[in-house]
């Protein structure tokens, strides 16, 4: 009989031991909280911050920022899903957000915490574990202010901060959110002037413990400007305006100053804003100390009315430099000299080390709206190259100095002429990606044909009839399509290689409009499409290996995290945006919807139902004299939204050409103070007379029958 290697006391001890122990880790499971309760989510958000960011990067199980990290680059470096295991992709829940106009939001996860914005600013905490809504927070936007933007009454998501949650609200709110409750923390409003039509669509960033964001409404006459915030309090640290004000008052910093001699003050610029503004595009370097914003378009297009002797127009259409701390101008490079076709540079760019001739460079990688890929030292803002990603007519290239060689056509305005690309851009706001493996940028591309020719009669806010959407406030000083355009629209996937300055490969698309994408260490790229799908491509090839439908168009652009150490993948889904207001490649459609992915899904899909499209509306009486000027009051007031009558199909927003005979008949009902009004439609009353609705008619009417296949 062997000996008890425990005595009795030993044995006693053991026992103590084994119980203390066990008593221990009963009370530790207890005090773990369950996850997705608001226990469980407070720890988590709590621990959200740079050093967060920093570590996160490093392996990216969380999606804590719009852009996944301060680069913005997109690129995970999870690879559970690969291009051998992607196919066996299955659907794990779908979450419907219950809106019925565009979504533009990247989620956002950490640790199984879902944060996702709908239209309208609503934001949604979903418990990824279950697909289940946590709670919902509504900013209460009057559906009345939806006129206010250009481009849909989207919103592209929030950010997360020492337990907050931050969205910028469509009408120009920055609210500050308990992320375990959705309650509201603080609010403050960030338009300096309410009686000019700023909007807020972008996603905050925080940098530093600041919450940065800047605003929309360039089309409307507004000078832009970017802010940043106290994230625990709201207060606000600093501003910096984009463009110049009025010169006889006091500059508010120097960059001001500068910025003033390249603009002709015989223009008034400033009596129109001027532009500039900061709506989307910004990324971080730690390590410089530097974030970097994006700056849009001039106010009004035409370069002309708003700078009689020219100049370059700064900081217009520009990727500038400011110190995060104080909002100190510290570099920019201009992208567009003198704006004169709506090229912003706010589309999303990204941060990433490279080799060009065999030494490592610090740049900034941008596919702005002029169609030119640029690559910028991040360091000093100096140009580095620039080549052309689709065909454009405005410029033949970039001189060793970084400025465009333009042609002939560019500044001809007095007639009308088709630039390339467009003013929906050869990018638009959908996000790109960048895979440091492949070394490929991988970006959406598309052309969206439209004529331009500025209006030399143009004063500011004066009603200017056939101008677009000039009875809703927009200053263009330009007409669009007085004669039709000869290129045909294209959508393309792109993978770019920014040292070469080439395309590696690409991907032909049905239409324009298709969703930002995500790159991962498994080798993928995914992307939605405009004809409702989703899909992932091998990174390296370009090959298609997997797709699942949508039900509905896709433009934002996907994440990808860990949870409880499985990958999944989520798309927020909802068909809209400018282009989306009234096209579509789809005929299915259904809510804004969240899908979320994993290996071996297998839920089943939502149900969609197909676009009821009428018959072209017939019967109408109207006077046919009133054709023309209803022509020039419809695209004043109704063409960005609900298309050309019967040409287009309508998007998001119907087209009126099938729409039942009754409603056009009745159509003074529906634009002064109609049942629409709750879905956001304008009221017209005092913009429009009763006598201009009957020559709208005629215009509707009209046009349907010159359309209409005769037998």
């Amino acid at each position: 009989m062997k000996p008890n290697p425990f005595p009795v006391t030993g044995r006693r001890t053991l026992a103590c031991l084994l119980t203390l122990l066990a008593f221990a880790g009963s009370a530790l499971a207890q005090q773990a909280p369950a996850k997705g309760s608001a226990a469980h989510i407070s720890s988590t958000v709590n621990k959200v911050n740079a050093a967060f960011m920093k570590n996160n990067a490093r392996q990216t199980a969380d999606w804590p920022s719009y852009g996944l990290d301060y680069a913005e680059t997109r690129h995970s470096k999870l690879n559970q899903i690969t291009t051998a295991n992607v196919k066996e992709l299955g659907l794990v829940w779908s979450y419907n957000l219950e809106s019925s106009r565009g979504v533009e939001s990247t989620p956002l996860v950490v640790d199984g915490i879902m944060y996702v914005t709908a239209s309208w600013s609503i934001v949604h905490a979903v418990n990824v574990r279950t697909g289940q809504r946590i709670w919902t927070f509504d900013p209460k936007v009057s559906r009345e202010a939806g006129y206010k933007g250009c481009c849909d009454v989207v919103n592209r998501g929030v950010a997360l901060h020492e337990g907050k949650v931050f969205v910028a609200a469509y009408d120009g709110r920055l609210i500050a959110l308990d992320a375990a409750t959705g309650a509201k923390v603080w609010e403050k409003d960030t338009i300096i002037h309410r009686k000019f039509s700023y909007t807020i669509t972008g996603a905050p960033r925080v940098f530093k413990g600041k919450v940065i964001i800047g605003n929309g409404g360039a089309e409307y006459g507004v000078r832009g400007y970017i802010t940043a915030y106290d994230a625990k309090t709201g207060d606000q640290k600093w501003r910096w305006f984009t463009v110049p004000g009025d010169p006889s008052k006091p500059f508010e910093d120097e960059s001001m100053a500068r910025a003033a001699k390249t603009w002709d003050p015989a223009g008034k610029w400033w009596e129109a804003g001027g532009g500039g503004t900061a709506w989307d595009a910004m990324a971080f370097d730690p390590e410089l100390n530097l974030m970097y914003i994006g700056t849009g378009n001039g106010s009004p297009w035409a370069h002309k009315k708003r700078s009689p002797a020219g100049g370059d127009n700064l900081y217009l259409a520009s990727i500038v430099a400011l110190n995060p701390d104080t909002g100190k101008y510290v570099w920019h490079y201009q992208e567009t000299p003198a704006d004169n076709w709506d090229y912003t540079s706010t589309q999303p760019m990204i941060l990433a080390d490279i080799k060009i001739d065999n030494k490592p460079r610090k740049v900034i990688l941008h596919a702005p709206k002029n169609g030119f890929f640029f690559v910028i030292d991040r360091t000093n803002g100096k140009f580095i190259s620039a080549k052309n990603f689709v065909d454009v007519n405005w410029a033949t290239g970039y001189d060793k100095n970084g400025r465009p060689i333009e042609t002939a056509a560019a500044r001809t305005a007095d007639r009308p002429r088709e630039i390339i690309p467009s003013a929906f851009g050869a990018r638009n706001w959908h996000s790109m990606s960048y895979n440091p493996a492949t070394g490929l940028v991988y970006m959406p591309v598309q052309g969206v044909p439209l004529t331009l020719m500025d209006n030399k009669d143009w004063k500011f806010n004066a009603e200017r009839p056939g101008e677009p959407h000039s009875g809703m406030g927009w200053n263009l000083a330009t007409f669009a399509n007085v004669e039709p355009p000869t290129s045909k629209p294209f959508g393309r996937l792109v993978a770019w290689d920014p040292v070469k300055q080439q395309a590696a490969w690409t991907k032909e698309q049905i239409s324009p409009w298709n969703g930002g994408t995500l790159t991962t260490a498994g080798n993928l790229v995914f992307q939605g499409t405009a004809d409702g799908r989703f899909i992932a491509y091998n990174a390296t090839t370009g090959e298609q290996l997997w797709e699942t439908p949508t039900g509905t168009g896709v433009i934002a652009a996907p994440s990808t995290y860990l949870v409880d150490g499985k990958q999944y993948v989520s798309i927020a889904v909802g068909w809209g945006g400018v282009y989306g207001l009234a096209q579509r490649a789809t005929d299915r459609q259904g809510p804004g919807t969240v899908y979320t992915f994993a290996v071996g899904g297998k839920a089943q899909p939502p149900a969609f139902v197909n676009y009821q499209l009428g018959k072209l509306v017939a019967g109408v009486k109207y006077d046919p004299t009133h054709v023309p000027t209803g022509t020039a009051l419809y695209v004043s007031n109704c063409v960005f939204c609900h298309g050309v009558p019967g040409v287009d199909r309508g998007g998001n927003i119907p087209n009126l050409a099938y729409m039942d005979a009754s409603f056009i008949e009745n159509l003074d009902k529906f634009v002064f103070k109609g049942p629409a009004s709750e879905r956001g439609m304008p009221d017209f009353t005092g913009k429009l007379s009763m006598d201009d609705v009957q020559k709208i008619k005629a215009f509707i009417q009209g046009t349907a029958d010159a359309i209409r296949p005769k037998n």
